[in-house]
């Protein structure tokens, strides 16, 4: 049998030597042909090569077969073996391309893009083409996670010609994508070749706002580009636009509580909703039929759904009851497209024609990390309520600020005022600094922890006015406060608001900017709407705005709708999320901040 084993080892060898024999010489380089090889013959001819050079070579063929059946492990050990510098330059590129390969398997971007800054990279063009089109996808899926989305683009865009088929329908969606996500303003002024085009056309869709302005945008970007690769083929999710604007909502259903505990919340939220669609009807548009139903009536969802379907609705707004929209959540499909205006527990994904919307205040607490990563802070610490909610609003603050770099050095849950001086000393480790100990009234300067750059409050405006003089009572009065809206009544209290002096907050464009002629005109029918309500107004306004969006949102989710609630946006389990503006409280006045930079 060993002999036997021995004369097919070579046979395969001869026939190895004969093919690399009759191969044409090319300076670049290329791998042996040995499609029957496997990588532990190709391993032990490596060993017994005579010279380094056809070592490198066969090893790096293993490496490739290795990786090529899905063992990234063990291509990656026989890499590491690889000499780069004996190989000629496109060998040496397949070196490369391939190492950039298994850093994107350990995710690790960084590592795959310092594997394609190789100096062979510089030849990749004389290379056969299915060579290049490894290389340039591996690039642009660095570069994307990377978060160089524009880089990913001239990349994909650069290979497009290359691919024919399933991976040229792939890579034209991938473009459209990577465009799709830029900001507005990286989208301007905007070339004539193919990267340009794209970019004119994702400036149009953004630009536009209802769906038959979106499409009146794309085929007006269609007729001036009729040569543009996207003009041939509309990216999917443009073509779902289309479908979309030739299916006008013509009857919605609002679901709300007339009697219970929520009454007042469901009052709020059905004005503001009313009072939109009103203005559309002021404004000469032709807005959808409203039918009002009483969910704290209902004994069955799907009786609800049965006779909402039999009066002709094609969208339901509502219910306001997590139990009701925990039930939704939770079945696999629904009748009709329903926008809850809460949110279930769970944070999967619930049927398909399942949107859900509110004033989450995990939402505020990501706001505060981004406003705080875009200030160049680092380092954090927190004081929430003690209980569930500020644990969610904890949980939801620091998943966000320690994903994207961030440091929580120390958090506090809040309770009781009479221990909140102790509370705040020990978040600072306040200390005398002759005795160690606690401030002891020697007189000593006491000193404090220097590595929090700032606190993320979640607080009541009760609660605001303690914690803001405290800090300064415990030498942190210089360190900056981001808080969520909680700690604004909307009262206009000068003196509330002077005991929060310097505190940053972020709040919905409703109670921030009062000029709005639907502000004012709701304010003046419902002046409750003035105060912490209009937040509730505000949300029912944005769900009048969002119901003819949904399906434009879900196909683009790049797309934003600047809400009274705030900026609006769709994640990828329907949720709708918010980003908001934001003010500081000083010298007794609201003070309006610049917007977070996006």
């Amino acid at each position: 049998m060993t002999a036997c084993l021995r004369l097919l080892s070579a046979l395969c060898l001869a026939a190895l030597l004969a093919a690399c024999a009759s191969s044409p010489s090319s300076n670049l380089g290329e791998l042996p042909r040995t499609p029957d090889a496997t990588i532990e013959q190709l391993l032990e001819r490596a060993a017994a090569s005579k010279t380094p050079e056809d070592a490198a070579v066969l090893r790096l063929s293993a490496a490739d077969q290795a990786a090529r059946q899905g063992d990234p492990t063990r291509s990656a050990q026989i890499l590491q073996q690889v000499r780069l510098e004996l190989l000629k330059p496109g060998l040496q590129v397949l070196a490369s391309t391939l190492a950039a390969e298994l850093a994107m398997g350990r995710n690790d971007p960084k590592a795959a893009l310092t594997a394609l800054s190789h100096p062979s990279l510089e030849r990749l063009a004389e290379l056969p083409v299915d060579q290049q089109v490894r290389t340039h996808t591996v690039r642009a899926r660095a570069f994307e996670a990377d978060g160089q989305t524009l880089a990913a683009a001239r990349e994909r865009i650069f290979v497009a010609p290359l691919l024919n088929g399933d991976a040229a329908s792939q890579n034209h969606e991938a473009i459209w994508s990577l465009i799709g996500s830029l900001p507005v303003e990286q989208l301007q002024g905007a070339g004539t070749d193919d990267l340009g085009g794209w970019m004119s056309l994702a400036l149009a869709v953004k630009s536009a706002g209802t769906l038959e302005q979106q499409q009146a945008a794309i085929d007006n970007w269609v007729t001036q580009h009729p040569g543009h690769p996207a003009a041939k083929q509309l990216p999917a999710p443009l073509v779902k636009l289309k479908e979309l604007a030739s299916q006008p909502l013509t009857k919605i259903a609002l679901l709300l509580p007339q009697d219970g505990q929520l009454a007042g919340v469901a009052r709020a939220l059905r004005e503001g909703f009313m009072a939109a669609h009103f203005q559309a009807q002021q404004a000469g548009q032709k807005p959808p039929v409203i039918e009002v139903f009483d969910s704290s009536r209902l004994t069955s969802l799907d009786d609800f759904y049965r006779q909402a379907q039999a009066q002709g609705v094609q969208l339901v707004v509502g219910p306001l009851e997590k139990p009701l929209v925990k039930q939704l959540a939770a079945r696999p499909q629904l009748p009709l497209p329903t926008l809850a205006l809460n949110y279930s527990d769970s944070t999967q994904a619930g049927p398909p024609q399942l949107f859900q919307f509110g004033l989450a205040a995990e939402d505020e607490a990501r706001e505060v990390s981004r406003r705080a990563r875009a200030d160049g802070l680092v380092s954090a610490a927190a004081m929430v309520p003690k209980g569930d909610w500020g644990d969610r609003v904890l949980a939801a603050f620091r998943q966000d600020w320690e994903a994207n770099g961030g440091t929580l050095v120390a958090a506090q849950r809040v309770d009781q005022p009479v221990q909140l001086a102790q509370q705040i000393a020990d978040l600072f480790n306040v200390r005398n600094a002759s005795s160690g100990s606690l401030q002891d009234g020697s007189g000593a300067q006491p000193s404090r922890r220097q590595d929090i750059q700032f606190i993320f409050l979640a607080a009541t405006p009760q609660q605001a006015q303690q914690i803001k003089p405290t800090l300064n009572f415990q030498y942190a009065g210089d360190v900056p406060v981001y808080a969520t809206s909680h700690v604004f009544s909307a009262s206009g209290d000068q003196a509330q608001y002077n005991d929060m002096n310097g505190i940053r907050f972020c709040e919905t464009p409703w109670l921030l900017d009062v000029g709005g002629t639907l502000r004012q005109e709701v304010a003046r029918q419902w002046p409750q709407a003035n105060g912490s309500l209009g937040r509730l107004y505000a949300m029912g306004v944005d769900a009048y705005t969002l119901a003819p969006r949904l399906g434009q949102l879900k196909a683009l989710p790049d797309n934003r709708v600047e809400g009274q609630s705030g900026s609006l946006s769709m994640n990828p389990v329907q949720r709708i999320e918010r980003q908001l503006p934001w003010a500081q409280f000083v010298n007794g006045q609201v003070q309006r901040l610049p917007n977070t930079p996006q």
